[in-house]
């Protein structure tokens, strides 16, 4: 289940108002739902995050009007295009990465807007199979629930879940965890 945080109640009323063409409506959902998105699409397609997150953003712009649902469901839509935008991205791509190794590389703008220790835990996450790190992303940093990210990426519940656990259990015996909860103090991730 989804941990709901203080703003939910607020993007719950952004939602209709966005529904409803009210600009402010959508301009708090984007605020709200933005830096999770990218995130996740750092993850996922790496230095294409931004770009792929601006498609997702106009897809959503245009089908609000058709969406139905709650914030909850909104959140699921929007991953869910994210996601499709990002394996077009990879297809798109695909010839030019053979052999080679994507791995998100952090800008200026990047390190100001969410600092090291998030940058860190990105590429931490982004070293996992890509199963592993969706459902991490999408479950734990995103929020969203197990059937949700089952609909998302395609799987079983039972699928989510063990690619959750492997992924976090991944993490927790990583040798750069380790070395960084070896040198920092307790509390101070």
């Amino acid at each position: 289940m989804r941990r709901p945080t203080p703003a939910d109640p607020d993007l719950g009323h952004a939602l209709r108002a966005a529904q409803n063409g009210d600009p402010h409506g959508f301009a708090l959902l984007w605020r709200g739902l933005q830096p999770a998105l990218l995130r996740y699409l750092r993850v996922v397609i790496g230095d294409q995050a931004e770009d792929t997150a601006s498609e997702t953003w106009l897809h959503v712009i245009r089908d609000l009007d058709r969406f139905r649902g709650d914030l909850g469901a909104f959140r699921g839509w929007l991953f869910g295009i994210a996601r499709h935008r990002a394996l077009d991205e990879r297809r798109r791509r695909s010839p030019l990465l053979v052999g080679a190794v994507d791995v998100p590389v952090p800008d200026a703008a990047d390190a100001a807007i969410e600092g090291e220790g998030t940058d860190w835990a990105l590429r931490v996450i982004a070293s996992l199979p890509i199963d592993q790190a969706e459902a991490v992303m999408l479950r734990i940093v995103a929020g969203l629930d197990v059937h949700t990210t089952a609909h998302i990426l395609g799987k079983r519940p039972g699928a989510i879940r063990v690619a959750t656990m492997r992924g976090l259990r991944r993490l927790a015996t990583h040798p750069q965890v380790h070395a960084r909860t070896a040198r920092t103090p307790a509390g101070e991730v």
